[in-house]
């Protein structure tokens, strides 16, 4: 295991979309992710039972509408707090950003939170995971 520093700016930033953006059934999820300029691009997802966008797609097209091609990090968080990013997001991510740290959560005894424990499956439940081409 390797120790990443959580970009706890990052999380905080997707806590509050989540909070403040995510009411009803339409947007549940927000997610934030940090440019290689340093910047914060945020979004949330788009419900629909057809397969709306998740909020990390949904970020992913809002940074490059603001120009910032290179994405480092990205978090995505609901009502359970930091949640890892779904089979077809972390496939559609890795395209993108090969290279993309997600932070996801960790177990620990108490509540979930941000840890800066490096984990090769984001599904283990925060931490900062690289992408791997051959996650499960």
């Amino acid at each position: 295991m390797h120790t990443h520093d959580v970009d706890q700016e990052l999380v905080d930033a997707a806590t509050e979309v989540a909070r403040t953006r995510c009411q009803g059934d339409r947007h549940t999820m927000a997610a934030a992710a940090r440019a290689a300029d340093g910047r914060i691009v945020t979004g949330v997802n788009a419900y629909h039972f057809t397969g709306g966008p998740c909020a990390e797609l949904v970020v992913v097209g809002s940074a490059a509408a603001q120009g910032a091609h290179d994405l480092k990090t990205i978090v995505a968080v609901g009502d359970r707090g930091v949640v890892p990013p779904c089979g077809r997001c972390r496939q559609a991510l890795l395209d993108y950003f090969p290279a993309l740290q997600i932070v996801v959560a960790t177990p620990t005894a108490s509540a979930p939170s941000p840890s800066a424990t490096f984990s090769r499956t984001p599904t283990s439940g925060p931490t900062t995971s690289s992408m791997r081409r051959h996650r499960p």
